[in-house]
């Protein structure tokens, strides 16, 4: 049907109705003199109560969530008096599901037929846990990047002491770098809703593949350690340890030497994770003088700042051993 003078749609009641339906609109009206308050069958199934049942503002403001049921009573008070279009966002407490509801009308004399406002309700819930999502890993990638750019300015702090030439401090610091870009990489959610974790053999692993390209093992490494997932945080400073370890290794250990192996091993003790690591076959090692080093103080402050654990090392004749205690809580983190 349509307007002779127009030739526009003429908009009946099932035409209107059926557009209201289809955009999940509920229609309500409040009366000014008795505050009752009545709505469409869809308002009633949005708020919960049975229908037809009399309703008034306070009544159905009870089911709103108490964190915002005073905001909006208030907020409904003043559109008695303020003139205009309004809209006010708040959340309701459904038999302890928690939903998103958006009220828009006209405030004062607009709209007004018979002391009556009116108004409709829309359920934002997948909007508003969207937004949130949003807001969460915004917060959490702005405090990576600052967790990030901490580590890289004590790395930078540490190498320059450690480097004999720019050239050394570059080739240091990219490979410290790197070694934390690769295990961020790993983090990743892990299945059944287990969190969002690397896994710890992955770790090591991924860390250490790169020393293939040198040829310092190539495939003669063993990883043997517990199927446990490491958080975002505890895969950043074992990379340290990791690279640190490694690149010693590479210059005066077993990975220095064409017959050198490496043996990666580790069980879980109640609270704490044990790492063995064990080099074979490479040239003969010995305790380094005391206070040498800035890669192991970065070890060891690591181990103990992080972790809250420790790290001890035994220099044996077959090559170095070094063991790792660890809090299975911090290294989770």
């Amino acid at each position: 049907m349509t307007s002779k003078a127009s030739g526009t749609p003429a908009w009946g009641h099932k035409q209107l109705r059926a557009a209201v339906d289809a955009a999940g609109v509920a229609l309500w009206s409040w009366n000014l003199d008795t505050n009752n308050f009545a709505m469409d069958p869809h308002g009633y199934a949005l708020w919960d109560v049975p229908l037809h049942q009399p309703l008034t503002f306070e009544l159905l403001s009870e089911k709103i969530h108490p964190a915002d049921r005073d905001r909006v009573r208030e907020a409904f008070q003043a559109t008695k008096s303020v003139e205009g279009a309004y809209e006010i966002d708040f959340r309701t407490q459904l038999n302890g599901d928690v939903r998103w509801i958006s009220a828009r009308g006209h405030g004062g004399e607009i709209g007004i037929v018979e002391r009556a406002m009116t108004g409709i309700f829309i359920d934002i819930s997948g909007r508003k846990n969207a937004e949130e999502g949003h807001e969460l890993m915004a917060g959490e990638m702005s405090h990576r990047v600052k967790n990030l750019l901490a580590i890289a300015a004590a790395l930078t702090k540490i190498t320059s002491r450690s480097s004999s030439s720019t050239e050394d401090m570059s080739k240091q610091l990219t490979n410290r770098l790197m070694a934390l870009g690769r295990a961020h990489d790993l983090v990743r959610p892990l299945p059944g809703n287990q969190g969002t974790a690397a896994l710890l053999g992955d770790l090591f692993t991924v860390l250490l593949s790169p020393y293939d390209d040198d040829g310092a093992f190539a495939g003669r490494i063993r990883v043997a350690v517990p199927r446990m997932g490491i958080g975002k945080a505890g895969a950043t400073g074992l990379a340290l340890i990791v690279h640190e370890l490694a690149t010693n290794s590479l210059k005066y250990g077993a990975l220095s030497a064409e017959a050198g192996t490496l043996d990666i091993s580790g069980a879980q003790e109640n609270d704490e994770v044990i790492i063995i690591w064990k080099e074979h076959g490479g040239p003969k090692v010995a305790a380094p003088p005391k206070g040498d080093g800035y890669g192991s103080e970065l070890i060891r402050q690591t181990m103990e700042a992080q972790f809250g654990g420790e790290i001890s090392y035994e220099w044996s004749p077959e090559g170095l051993i070094v063991t790792l205690s660890l809090s299975v809580d911090k290294l989770s983190a």
